[in-house]
């Protein structure tokens, strides 16, 4: 370990007077009066001339463009680098113990205090003196930058970068590297000398050999956080990190180990054998994985497309569920992409978001909203209190969302056949939005968004006329994924919708060309043996397996999934025949895949559709499997649809 010496800022150093000669020698060619002209090369956004060779090298605070004042650094405001810590002045007390200095340090609350605190050393560590700059990070750097730009001003804080720069080579590994994570962390340019000369002497020491696990995960974290990474610097730590003993890493180093291979595999290097490895430790390590390492992992997870790692991303996917209420807005996001990348659905994660949802609502990001409700979207979860709290959220910051955001909070309300208690508020604030922002809306969001609507029986009649409108056709065709099959039919089933249940519509139609002759059916697929079960009852009641037709096409686009006809005193007919048929049932074999996960609620697309039929003259008979899943045998199966079908005859003999 190195020793920073500083007295009055007068230099202090175990350096040759050759040596201290040269640094005078330097910092008076730094050296500007205040009258005398800035240099032509002289720029807007310099931070400090910190060093020369033989002319001046500037550095730049990345984000910030505010002019400083350039005033050099002088021999006066140097602190230098003294041997090592045995052969310092410590035994004569003009230096502070370590863990005191921390403790004071950990105190501190700004720079200037910190600067003050400094300045009252007369010898400190390289450790300290890197704990400091780290220390300074953390206060000075918010979400928008720099939050004091003068701080790089400071005398003091332009002596230990000078010394930092010139004796980099004689620093202790966590100081150099702790030193380069601040200095990156305050947007210092990674161009500059100070920069250069830090991450010049990291890398001959990574080319040595002489970084410890830690040390390269310190490296990495510092690399990763650069604008331009160098792939080949993170492709020699990875190398590195191979010959360490993976099982007694911490979780720290685990988590940079997966952070480095993201962007590494990105470059299409390939680290199989270590990824196995990783994801092997990695699993007996998860119950002391923080929140943010959870995130980190699963994140990594996903950009590697590890789906084969499925007992480490389960044993993840469950360890998170107790980190929900303190996870980060980002934080959580990765958790959700994760969940819906992997398949996974845990039930006491979703009942952990009901609880945190709900009571964050307000202050949580809209982007991360928006995911929960993607979340329960795709996983067909009809999570009331989460649906309520986001339309109460909706009623409030509707305004402040964007577009996207607007789509992505409604949309799952209608594909999942919902609306909550505020719905009459919910859909007059969705309308004022629509009226005052139409045009920014993407076409396919937009329809995506009406869509949903009519779905849960609300009717955007104002907006339809611009969606059949050619010139809003031409635009949906234009943009991907085009007028596909999907698209088409949330055209036809919105133009059918205003045909049955908006008779006064009077606006555009929708021309033939762009309706589907059957609207797919994705989720409508009818549970196969749940199907076979209903139509062996129904063959042992009817008799005859010519009287009920399976899977019907219907000029309406809707196919059923059993119909029945009768004639006008109630008799079954042929299901071949045309004439004298008076009535039509649709049975409707409604399993699993039609409704909500865990729920008796149908899903928005199978409520329209018995909706639609009845409105088309079919009388519908819903058969669910919630009904039917105990009924043992056929016989008990046919009184089943006996009582369902034909209640008025039900009991009476044949």
């Amino acid at each position: 370990m190195a020793l920073i010496s500083r007295k009055s800022f007068q230099i202090y150093s175990s350096t040759t007077p050759a040596s201290r000669s040269a640094l005078l020698t330097l910092s008076k060619r730094l050296n500007f009066t205040r009258g005398q002209q800035k240099p032509q090369n002289y720029s807007s956004v310099a931070m400090r001339i910190l060093c020369v060779k033989d002319k001046p090298q500037y550095m730049f605070c990345r984000k910030k463009h505010a002019q400083l004042q350039m005033q050099p650094l002088s021999v006066n405001e140097t602190v230098h680098l003294c041997g090592d810590i045995e052969n310092s002045t410590k035994s004569k007390n003009v230096w502070m113990d370590e863990q005191l200095f921390f403790k004071k340090l950990n105190d501190l609350c700004t720079s200037e205090e910190i600067f003050y605190f400094l300045s009252s050393l007369e010898v400190m560590s390289d450790t300290m003196a890197s704990g400091a700059l780290q220390r300074i990070s953390e206060i000075e750097v918010g979400d928008n930058g720099l939050k004091n730009p003068g701080l790089l001003e400071n005398e003091v804080f332009r002596a230990l970068c000078f010394q930092f720069e010139f004796e980099s080579s004689k620093l202790s590994n966590t100081g150099l590297l702790n030193a380069l994570q601040a200095l990156i962390k305050l947007h210092i340019d990674p161009q500059s000398t100070l920069m250069a000369s830090l991450l010049s002497e990291s890398e001959e020491r990574l080319g040595k050999g002489q970084l410890t696990a830690g040390n390269l995960c310190a490296l990495g974290e510092s690399l990763l956080e650069l604008e331009s990474p160098s792939c080949a610097t993170l492709e020699q730590i990875v190398n590195r990190m191979q010959e360490k003993d993976i099982e007694k890493w911490s979780p720290q180093e685990i988590v940079m180990v997966y952070k480095i291979l993201q962007v590494t595999v990105r470059e299409g290097k390939k680290c199989q054998k270590l990824l196995n490895r990783l994801n092997s430790v990695t699993l007996h390590t998860v119950s002391l994985l923080s929140p943010n390492f959870t995130s980190v992992i699963l994140n990594s997870l996903v950009v590697l497309r590890k789906t084969g790692a499925v007992p480490l991303v389960t044993a993840l996917c469950k360890h998170s569920v107790k980190h929900v209420p303190y996870f980060t807005d980002h934080e959580l996001v990765n958790v959700l992409e994760a969940f819906l990348y992997f398949g996974q659905k845990v039930q006491i994660f979703t009942q952990a978001l009901e609880t945190h949802v709900p009571k964050s609502i307000l202050t949580m990001h809209p982007q991360t909203i928006s995911k929960v409700m993607e979340y329960c979207c795709k996983k067909m979860i009809l999570s009331k209190p989460i649906f309520d709290a986001v339309a109460e959220g909706f009623i409030s910051n509707a305004d402040r969302l964007s577009t996207d955001q607007v789509a992505a909070y409604i949309i799952p309300f209608g594909t999942l056949n919902y609306l909550p208690p505020s719905a009459s508020s919910l859909f007059r604030k969705l309308e004022t939005v629509l009226h005052t922002r139409l045009r920014d809306f993407k076409p396919h969001t937009l329809l995506n968004l009406l869509h949903s609507c009519v779905l849960i029986q609300r009717y955007p009649i104002n907006f339809l006329p611009k969606i059949f409108s050619p010139y809003f056709l031409q635009k949906l065709q234009a943009q991907p994924p085009g007028l596909n099959r999907v698209v088409m039919s949330q055209l036809t089933q919105l133009f059918l919708t205003v045909t049955l249940e908006c008779p006064f519509y009077e606006g555009p139609k929708l021309l033939s060309k762009y309706q589907v002759k059957a609207f797919p059916t994705p989720h409508s697929s009818p549970d196969v043996y749940l199907f076979k079960r209903v139509k062996t009852g129904l063959l042992y009641l009817l008799k005859k397996r010519i009287y009920f037709a399976s899977e019907v096409s219907t000029p309406y686009f809707y196919a059923i999934d059993i119909e029945i006809k009768l004639d006008e005193e109630g008799f079954i007919l042929p299901a071949d025949q045309l004439e004298e048929v008076h009535r039509r049932i649709a049975l409707c074999v409604d399993g699993q895949n039609r409704f909500c996960a865990n729920s008796h609620n149908l899903l928005g697309e199978e409520a329209i559709k018995q909706r639609h039929l009845q409105l088309l003259g079919y009388e519908v008979v819903q058969i669910p499997f919630f009904e039917i899943e105990n009924v043992q045998n056929t016989r008990k199966m046919a009184e089943y649809l006996h009582k369902k079908i034909f209640p008025c005859t039900y009991g009476l003999s044949n």
